[in-house]
């Protein structure tokens, strides 16, 4: 996003030429761009009971007409002493008012963004929440990105609402399914921010991640199996030292007499 602030000032000169509803109209426009606002342009427009006729633009750094009267006048326009009379009324206008200009810059609040997982009923898709709140001005630009491609469906957003602190917040929706190797982030643009702001979704993980967590539950379930080997192998072991009672003698059960043997 261009960080860029518009300075208008509007003459209106009425003259009576053929009603008193006539009148001839001028408005003068700086516009300040770039880093401190230092790239700025001149634009000067010209009209007639609301129809827009001439605009002279200082990147141009020519006039442009807009009705054939207008076109057909142009050469009286486009000469160095009106060329120099406009470079005079941008460094007046625009040049001269960097200074409060770039102080109004700094009234910007940056915005405090966070997503979250919304709870949804049973059986239906996942929804994330990108919030961004307590921004000025009120123009700020929200979207989903999924593996750095932006998102287009099952996006919904909310209204830009005032807090009425002279502060700003909006909300962005995205319902999806998520696949393995998927990394969703949301991205807010606002003129308080030297570049966009990326937060990504925590609880969606790399491709990486998600095979080390896949790698260990493979280890888990190997080892719930070696265990429960152990353990029948355990008890087959302790059913071979099961003993006898009788009366008042213990008889292991390995010293029993093999069947068909006599006793001495």
């Amino acid at each position: 996003m261009h960080i860029h602030r518009v300075f208008c000032l509007v003459l209106s000169l009425f003259t009576p030429v053929f009603s008193d509803e006539d009148y001839f109209q001028s408005a003068a426009c700086c516009t300040f761009r770039g880093p401190n606002f230092k790239d700025t342009e001149f634009i000067l427009k010209f009209g007639y009971n609301q129809y827009f006729m001439l605009e002279y633009n200082s990147t141009r750094g020519n006039w442009t007409g807009f009705t054939p009267s207008a076109i057909a006048n142009l050469s009286n326009f486009n000469n160095p002493l009106d060329f120099a009379l406009r470079k005079y009324e941008k460094t007046l206008l625009c040049e001269d008012t960097l200074q409060l200009v770039q102080s109004l810059g700094d009234l910007t609040t940056p915005p405090i963004v966070s997503v979250k997982l919304v709870k949804q009923p049973s059986g239906h898709p996942a929804k994330l929440v990108c919030s961004a709140y307590n921004f000025y001005p009120k123009q700020v630009r929200m979207k989903w990105l999924q593996n750095k491609q932006e998102v287009t469906t099952g996006v919904t957003y909310s209204d830009v609402m005032d807090d009425g602190d002279l502060n700003y917040q909006m909300h962005l929706f995205l319902e999806y399914t998520l696949t393995l190797g998927d990394k969703i982030t949301c991205m807010v643009e606002h003129v308080s921010l030297s570049e966009p702001k990326i937060l990504v979704w925590e609880d969606s993980l790399s491709a990486e991640a998600q095979i080390h967590i896949i790698a260990g539950l493979c280890v888990l379930i190997f080892g719930l199996v070696i265990l429960s080997s152990g353990l029948i192998y355990y008890k087959k072991k302790s059913a071979a030292h099961i003993i006898f009672c009788r009366g008042q003698t213990v008889i292991p059960l390995e010293h029993l007499p093999a069947a068909g043997t006599e006793q001495l």
